[in-house]
């Protein structure tokens, strides 16, 4: 099996976990708007939840690839890191906290 590495996948499987993360971040918008934590029209707060659900879509892409999960479980994760937006990379960030540092301390 070829080396993993994230030059080695292709153009349209990059395009299916954007759109994959995305469609979780315009779900959060949507929920925080009917919640009524978001303004309806409001574009910018939209586009920024878009993007930090493309971003941590695809950080879990990237550590679903290296844990070799199964595709479609691995599609099911990015949906939900992508719906939990900045929430997902704050238990990335203490999950890193505790694996790479040792430290058991919650904030």
């Amino acid at each position: 099996m070829p080396e993993k590495d994230p030059t080695t996948y292709s153009m349209l499987t990059y395009a299916w976990v954007l759109v994959i993360s995305s469609w979780g971040g315009v779900v959060s918008f949507y929920n925080k708007n009917k919640a009524g934590h978001a303004r309806p029209f409001n574009i910018a707060e939209l586009i920024g939840e878009i993007a930090t659900s493309a971003f941590v879509g695809m950080l879990t892409f990237w550590l679903c690839e290296a844990a070799s999960i199964q595709p479609l479980v691995s599609a099911a994760l990015i949906a939900i890191s992508g719906h939990m937006g900045s929430r997902a990379i704050w238990q990335f960030e203490r999950w890193a906290q505790r694996r790479l540092i040792g430290d058991e301390t919650d904030k």
